[in-house]
This record gives C-alpha cells, structure tokens and sequence, in this order.
C-alpha cells in the first residue's frame, strides 16, 4: 500500500483531488499553490486502486519533468526504484526496456508522442495521465495527440490537465476540455475560500521615479521623426484618422503591406507605407527602451543602428540615421553613457536594497536581457550575491544545466537574488 509522507495535503488539494480521482478533470489553480501535490495524492490513490499500473505525467519542459519527479521520489513511500525520466536525452531503446518495469514516468511530451508513434510503448497499464501546463492541449501539440492515443489504448483511463493559465474565453477552456477528456473542472483562486487560510496577503508597492530633463532631451527630437513618420502614414491614407498608432496596430499593417507587396503589387504609397513602419517601429523600440529601460541598452541599440547603416542597402535605416533629429539624439545618449548617467529606476532599486533585509530572497524581474544583465552587474558592485537567471536561446542563453545549478543554488541560499526575464 503505497504512502504520502513528508506532506500534509491543504484543504483545497484534497477537495480538487476528490473530485479528480473519480473524473477526469482540468484544475485550475494559480502558481505556487501546489498543483503537483494535488497530482501526487490522485498518482497514490490510482497506483493503490490499481496495483500493476502505471502513472504517467507531462511536463512541458525537462527541468519543470526532473522536478516533478524529483516531488515524486520525496513525497511517496513504497515505489523503491520505480521511477522514470524520459527526455530525448535517454535512447529510445532504453527508454523503451525502462517502461516495462517502472511505475511513475515523467516525461516531456514529445519523447512519449515520439515514443507512441514508433510503437515502442503503449498506455494499456496507465491509470492516470497528468498533463501540466495543459493550456498546451490545443490544436496538434504533442500534449492533444497522447491523450488520443491515451483515451483509446489505457484500460482504465483517469486524465489530470494541471494549468494556472487556462485562457480568458469560454471558447478556449472548453477546447482544451474537449481536447483532454475532461468531465469536470475544479477552479480556485487567492479569493477561494478553501485556499485563502493558506496564503500570505499580497502587498503590492509602486514606486514612481521622475523622468530626468536630460532624459527628455532625448525624447523631444525622436519623438519629432516618430510623429511625422505616423503623419505620412495618415496622408497617404495607410492609417485611418483617428486611429491610435500602437504597436499592435503598426505591426498589423505593416504585415497587411508587406503581403500586398509580395503579391506583386508595386503601389508607391505601399512601398513608401513599408519604409515608413521600419523607421517607426525602430523609433517605437528606441522610445521604450529610453522611458523604461537602461541607457546603456538604448545606446548599444542605437549604435547598432548606425553600423547598419553603413553596410546595409535598406532605404528606411539610412534615412533614419541621416535624419538631424536621430543624430542628436544619439549624441545625447552617447554622452549620458560616458558621463555613466543611467535610468534613474536603477538608483531606486539600490536604495530600495539598502532598507531591506537582504537575509530574504529576491527575484527582480525584467523585460529585457541586457536590463538583466545591467541590473546584476550593478547589484555585484554592491557585493549583493545575485545571478542572472534567463532563457536558452542565443549566445548569452542559459543551459538547462546552468538554470538548474542557478536554482539550486538559490534555493540553498548561496544566492540572494535572482534577476530574470519571463522565464
């Protein structure tokens, strides 16, 4: 008779797993507040209900799989070594000779779709299949086409989606519903009743920085070339009047144009419309990155630029860098970084640091790598112990391994803070 030990389930995860033990359900419950474990003790009842089958958990990426699992091993008594990881990593005929034997695989979606597809396994024994993140369980992920084949081949299906995000529409979360089998949904929220005995009140703090006149300087002539930018668009009749120019509205033409073009169409006013939106969305970019980013990202961007238009044939970077008001712009900001003038927010940061507690655990969030990278080279002059924690992709990425050694060591308190993007 397998065991939960080293945990006490809350109130709202044995409510949602009463009812997920007995239907196949969609929970929805936001980060931190124990979806896995709700997982865990719905895992015990079907492995003890049924003793020669098996559980089968998804998770989308392979640190979010080994930490599941690693739940798994800490939280269940009586599986000795009947556990599996399954990732690309581990060859397909291992992975295959493992199956037969182990009782709780968790597994990135594709290995198993992989698996499924080239029959080296098969669900009949699974008695439960959890998806996590399963507002992934749309259209043809590998998430919708295992739970198919689940749903057809298992013996005794039981599925479990798991997501803080389901999607705002009805529209969504009923496909994803459709899609997982689900017979019930079990919603809760900070506000539940059931939940709100278990968490700490929030305190949310804006803190408001004054936007510096030097930095205004800045602003005032791109801003200039970004308005007469937009008031061709609007004469030329590409951008109706009274239409607000915002970013999502810009990219939208600027692809409806882009389409018209490579269609064939050789309009001026198009093509024209095609340069203009470059320079604009170049300008867009140059503006955030001056109001809510560093002076030292917007410098390293707008340099960028002007080396590109020295090597470049595209009309709309050229134009952009002979233009009067882009040149003093860039002379501005190239003083402010020699001076070592940055965004005023990073100073506040600083201080904000010297009145807590740093003996507590930080994540500071930010939008951009290089404000990441910028906010912890700054912290590390102050001989706080922070690290950088962000994504896979590109030449300042992060391994898997690198992100799991950041977070063990920050879990151990090796490190204070963490800086991070979305990630």
């Amino acid at each position: 008779m397998l065991k939960i030990v080293n945990f006490k389930p809350r109130e709202y995860q044995d409510n949602i797993a009463k009812t997920a033990s007995g239907k196949s359900c969609l929970v929805v419950l936001p980060t931190g507040l124990g979806k896995t474990a709700i997982a865990l003790i719905v895992a015990v009842d079907r492995l003890n209900k049924f003793p020669s089958s098996k559980v089968l958990f998804l998770a989308p990426t392979k640190p979010l799989a080994a930490q599941h699992l690693e739940t798994f091993r800490k939280h269940i008594s009586g599986l000795e070594e009947e556990y599996a990881l399954f990732t690309g990593q581990l060859a397909a005929k291992k992975r295959k000779e493992i199956w037969k034997d182990a009782r709780v695989i968790v597994s990135t979606p594709q290995t198993v779709a992989n698996d499924l597809r080239n029959v080296r396994i098969n669900l009949e024994e699974v008695s439960l299949l959890v998806e996590d993140e399963a507002h992934r369980c749309l259209k043809n992920y590998d998430y919708t086409f295992v739970v198919n084949v689940y749903k057809k081949e298992a013996r005794n299906p039981l599925v479990l989606g798991l997501t803080a995000s389901p999607g705002s529409d009805v529209a969504t979360i009923s496909q994803i519903c459709k899609n997982l089998g689900a017979e019930a949904v079990e919603v809760r929220t900070r506000e539940s009743a059931d939940v709100m005995p278990y968490i700490k009140k929030l305190q949310t703090e804006v803190v408001k920085v004054e936007f510096p006149e030097k930095f205004r300087e800045i602003r005032e002539p791109l801003y200039r070339i970004y308005e007469k930018r937009i008031e061709e668009l609007r004469n030329r009749g590409l951008l109706f009047r009274g239409q607000k120019a915002t970013k999502k509205t810009l990219l939208v033409l600027q692809g409806k144009l882009i389409r018209a073009a490579q269609s064939g169409s050789k309009n001026f006013h198009i093509l024209r419309g095609i340069s203009l939106l470059a320079e604009i969305l170049k300008l867009n970019y140059a503006l955030e990155l001056l109001e809510t980013q560093t002076v030292t990202s917007l410098n390293n961007y707008v340099e960028g630029i002007i080396k590109d238009s020295e090597k470049t044939k595209v009309k709309a970077v050229k134009s952009l860098v002979k233009n009067v008001d882009f040149q003093l712009a860039a002379l501005k900001i190239k003083k402010l970084r020699e001076i070592e003038t940055e965004h005023p927010k990073l100073q506040k940061l600083l201080e904000l640091f010297k009145t807590a507690n740093l003996g507590k655990k930080v994540l500071i969030f930010a939008q951009y790598r290089a404000t990441v990278e910028q906010i912890n080279k700054l912290l590390q002059q102050q001989k706080i112990k922070s690290a950088i924690f962000v994504g896979q992709r590109g030449e300042r990425g992060l391994k898997q391994k690198e992100q799991q050694e950041i977070l063990r060591r920050f879990s151990e308190g090796d490190i204070n803070v963490l800086v991070a993007t979305s990630i």
